[in-house]
């Protein structure tokens, strides 16, 4: 339901109404929305009684009235801040879990209570979930005001931190569900706990003197130029200096310390300052992004200089609404700490933001919050509370950003999802010869085959569009995505541009059996990520502006640099650019460190993905020892969704080297380039992945499942899929990360168990050959001497067969043990990408138990793989699936949602249609490094499985509210597709 931004404001009502209105403990920008509804309310004769943890001023300097009552009590704690920039994810659920969920039953008889007490109306919740409960317990109607969720905010912070603070979602989802309806607020994100929705206007503070006056105030001249900063603190140990600004510019500091000194060319405004006076007669304002800032300087049209702040998932929708009413220009973080703020400001005062919408929302959400305290209706469907909570939990799957949701999200933002070009390419034979003539007519192709591949035609197309879009003043008028802004400028286009392409992967059998050296069944999937690479001469590079104005602050000659450009990095929350002198990757006259550069990277999570491709340019300067002398332009473009669990990460990394190796002359095998690439996810992005992933991706070919032995990298071959059988990846809209705690934990368990099984077959082998009591002739012979002294020296725990794990080392085995006790025990568990946290409990028996039966698996599905055409032989590969799927869950690797697919396999598999016939589908197991992500099926390649996958597909939307991605199909590896060397072709003008 829509309300219109033109009301008829809050008239007084006959009826004297008491509201409760709770505030969410997360920053100044809920107080301070808040203050507007409730000056209304106040205006129109009713008592507001507002709970916060907010200070007093916050409210009087704006409301003095005797009906207002502010009650100091904190409820939950939002986001917990490491510092102004950065939000500390697993600090936020242990202190929400310390506010709001260990004295939960004190605060629903405590908060039910007051509001009876009160004789409270209507619950107002700005956003706290337990206020939701509480007035559904004292029998009173709430109502949310809001533009984001914690349901939504904390679901990513609870895939950091593993399963532990799961219920802390679901249980803020269930209060929600208590909500009668949601008046949601402009730059929202999903919010699926709330079923009945009324959208309102901006909700902004009103201004109180005007631009003159402010400055007359202050002493500043007209000509003067004037930024207000407004981090609401600011980054630790930071200290402003003179030379941040440039000349004829004054900084206004918002929420400065008392003891910070400041430069003369700075000005601190007092703790209680107004700010909206301030920012209303400044020319930009340089902060961070939230519900507060953004707003307000869209209602004021100030063009706003912002900083990404790390993991607060609120931030990409706010952001995308600032930079679609063209009143963003975004600062790198690096920049912001250096000093070098001049670029930006003169960016931003060029800047025309042209938001004209109402900004009247505070009048408009009162006056439905009367309303309803008075009776009135505002939900479109009222729903039962069990239907209500069902569809607010939906497992999760709606709660990350995904492209292709089925969800009500803003118009704009669904326009960034289509302009950003993201899903796989489709095209009919038509289509693609047109795309094919399209191809060779934008560019000369000077080696390569474009191999009949509709997405890498439709990536060539798209760079030709970057030119035209670069060399036409009109296209540079059109609201385009800031990174194909970006992009359009990164390449000299009569110079060789290179293009590589590298496909993700479908994990069919092994996954993370890898790392402990399992011969895996890989097959390369029809989604991939291409990469444009060019080197230029330093004096020849086009630089942005920051990193040009960086490079003469610095007194610098043209020195060599890298410019990367992301697509699809709206989807993910991350900057869509990163660039760096390539000097800085030498410490002295040697490659920094892996550690270093991990480090480097992590500095400014929103650039963290950068090191999955300039870490390709470290490896290949330790490694091989190449030195990179010219500037380095790179364009991403990936089809491969992140998070799935089908080695996104690996495709860039693979995509990425291959480009730089072709474009520098280098000759690198496919697999030594996947071993390379490894090191990059290792050691600098610090993924302890094992290298199928490469592998697949370097040396995969279409249509194919690629064989390897992971003792690290050896190809046994490529596997034909028999005609009659198919595969497919089903995403189950969980995200995947081998970042994530789950998987780490269970691969340190897996080296945990070698390293005790090693160690007991060396006790049995000392008792064996040379005790004091002399040699145990009988047991010699039971276990074999050369056995022992193999699994003595045990180089991968998948070299120890099944039966000897059970006859001899099983019951050896902890099913558990802590770090301390392990450490002490023995020594270490020697993994050089894992680190053991001596307070941590490790699972060793599953962890350890898995990758010696998957090698088994894997063996017996390949073999099947060449036996004859048989239901046997299908039912027989569909059950090793199911075998693997069960053993990841029993290493606490499984997810609600893979086990919800898996299930609906099986009840396809086992229906009276599919039994009736030759039977379609036959298994089918969670991928990859679990957790998560994606599900592989296999069945016979025919009509009917297909429509049983699409079937599969409606039946989970149906149960969960998300459409799965299907992946199905399959193109050739890195090193089968080559390179492309391209050069445009010079623009034919007709009137020549």
């Amino acid at each position: 339901m829509r309300i219109d931004e033109e009301s008829e404001g809050v008239s007084a009502s006959r009826n004297h109404l008491v509201f409760a209105y709770y505030v969410t403990g997360h920053g100044f920008g809920h107080a301070t929305r808040v203050v507007e509804v409730v000056r209304h309310l106040i205006l129109a004769g009713h008592d507001v009684h507002v709970v916060t943890g907010a200070p007093d001023f916050v409210f009087t300097s704006e409301i003095e009235s005797p009906r207002l009552f502010i009650r100091k009590v904190l409820l939950d704690c939002g986001a917990v801040q490491a510092d102004a920039l950065t939000v500390d994810r697993l600090a936020s659920l242990a202190k929400y879990s310390e506010t709001a969920v260990v004295p939960r039953a004190s605060i629903l008889k405590t908060e039910v209570e007051w509001l009876t007490s009160i004789k409270a109306d209507l619950v107002v919740s700005d956003v706290v979930p337990v206020a939701c409960r509480a007035a559904a317990d004292a029998g009173i109607r709430s109502v949310c005001v809001t533009n984001f969720s914690w349901d939504f905010i904390y679901a990513e912070y609870v895939m950091a931190a593993g399963s532990n603070h799961r219920s802390i979602v679901w249980q803020i989802a269930e209060d929600y569900s208590h909500c009668e309806f949601l008046i949601r607020l402009p730059g929202y994100c999903p919010m699926p706990a709330f079923r009945d929705v009324v959208d309102v206007p901006l909700v902004v503070r009103r201004i109180r003197r005007s631009r003159k006056e402010v400055r007359q105030e202050l002493g500043i001249e007209d000509d003067v130029k004037l930024v207000i900063l407004n981090f609401g603190g600011q980054p630790a140990g930071w200290k402003l200096k003179e030379e941040f600004l440039p000349p004829k510019w004054l900084c206004l500091v918002c929420g400065g310390s008392d003891t910070q000194e400041l430069p003369p060319n700075f000005i601190k405004l007092a703790k209680d300052a107004y700010t909206p006076d301030f920012m209303a007669a400044s020319d930009c304002m340089l902060g961070k992004i939230g519900y507060g800032t953004v707003s307000e300087a869209l209602a004021y049209k100030l063009p706003f200089v912002f900083v990404r702040r790390d993991y607060f998932n609120e931030e990409p929708f706010l952001r995308n609404m600032l930079e679609y009413y063209q009143g963003g220009v975004e600062m790198i973080r690096r920049d912001l700490l250096t000093g070098h703020w001049k670029p930006y400001l003169e960016r931003a005062i060029s800047l025309k933001p042209c938001y004209e919408g109402g900004i009247n929302g505070g009048e408009v959400a009162a006056h439905i919050l009367q309303e309803t305290a008075i009776g009135k209706n505002y939900a479109s469907d009222k729903l039962s509370g069990a239907r209500r909570l069902r569809d607010a939990i939906i497992l999760g799957y709606q709660l990350q950003r995904v492209p292709g949701r089925d969800m009500a999200i803003p118009e704009w933002y669904a326009n960034a999802e289509s302009e950003l070009g993201m899903g796989s390419p489709t095209c009919e034979m038509s289509e693609k010869s047109s795309l094919m003539n399209s191809c060779t007519e934008d560019f000369e192709i000077l080696h390569g085959d474009l191999q009949g591949l509709s997405d890498t035609m439709t990536f060539l197309k798209s760079l030709a569009e970057l030119d035209s879009m670069y060399d036409s003043d009109k296209s540079a008028e059109k609201r385009q995505m800031r990174e194909r802004k970006a992009a359009a400028g990164l390449f000299n286009w009569e110079d060789e541009i290179f293009v590589a392409r590298a496909p993700g992967r479908l994990d069919v059998m092994g996954g993370i059996a890898d790392y402990s050296g399992s011969l895996v069944l890989q097959m390369p999937i029809k989604e991939a990520c291409h990469v444009a690479v060019q080197r230029n001469h330093p004096s020849k590079h086009r630089l942005w502006k920051h990193a040009l104005v960086r490079q003469q602050a610095e007194g610098k000659n043209p020195t060599p640099v890298l410019q990367i450009v992301s697509y699809g990095s709206e989807l993910s929350n991350r900057g869509p650019t990163f660039d760096m002198d390539l000097a800085d990757f030498m410490d002295g006259d040697q490659p920094m460190s892996y550690e270093k550069a991990k480090k480097y990277f992590s500095q400014d999570p929103s650039q963290k993905w950068a090191a999955y491709v300039a870490g390709v340019i470290l490896v290949l300067m330790t490694e091989l020892g190449i030195r990179f002398v010219e500037s380095i332009s790179l364009l991403v473009s990936s089809t491969v969704p992140e998070g799935k669990g089908v080695s996104s990460s690996a495709s860039v990394e693979v995509a990425t080297m291959s480009a730089i190796a072709a474009s520098h002359g280098l000759s690198i095998s496919p697999r030594d380039l996947a071993l390379l690439c490894q090191k990059v996810e290792n050691h600098i992005v610090g993924a302890p992945c094992g290298v199928m992933d490469q592998m697949t991706s370097a040396c995969g070919e279409a249509n194919k499942l690629l064989a390897m032995l992971c003792q690290p990298a050896e190809v046994l071959g490529l596997v034909e899929i028999p005609g009659h059988i198919r595969f497919w990846g089903i995403d189950s809209g969980i995200r995947h990360s081998v970042g994530g705690a789950d998987y780490g934990s269970v691969r340190i368990g897996a080296f945990m168990g070698r390293k005790m099984i090693k160690c007991a077959a060396s006790a049995i082998l000392s008792r064996s050959s040379g005790t004091e009591n002399g040699p145990n002739p009988d047991e010699l012979e039971d276990n074999g001497f050369e056995l022992l002294e193999t699994e003595a020296s045990l180089d991968y725990l998948c070299n120890l067969s099944p039966h000897r794990y059970e006859a001899l080392y099983v019951k050896m085995l902890p099913e558990s043990i802590l770090g301390e006790t392990f450490l002490e025990k023995y020594d270490g568990h020697n993994d050089p990408v894992t680190v053991i946290d001596p307070n941590r409990n490790y699972g060793v028996t599953a962890p350890a138990k898995h990758p010696i039966y998957e090698n088994f698996r894997v063996k017996a599905f390949k073999a099947l793989l060449t036996s004859a055409n048989s239901d046997d032989q299908l039912t027989a590969l569909g059950e090793l699936l199911y075998q693997c799927h069960y053993s990841y869950s029993a290493c606490g690797l499984g997810s609600d949602g893979t086990n919800r697919l898996v299930r609906l396999v099986q009840e396809m598999q086992h229906s009276k249609a599919s039994k009736s016939g030759d039977g379609t589908l036959y298994g089918a197991k969670i991928t990859g490094g679990g957790s998560g992500g994606t599900v592989c099926a296999v069945g016979r390649n025919s009509l009917q499985s297909s429509q049983q996958i699409l079937e599969i597909q409606q039946r989970y939307k149906d149960a969960t509210g998300y459409l799965p991605y299907i992946f199905e199909g399959s193109s050739p590896g890195a090193g089968k597709f080559g390179y492309l060397r391209i050069r445009r072709r010079p623009s034919v003008n007709p009137n020549e």
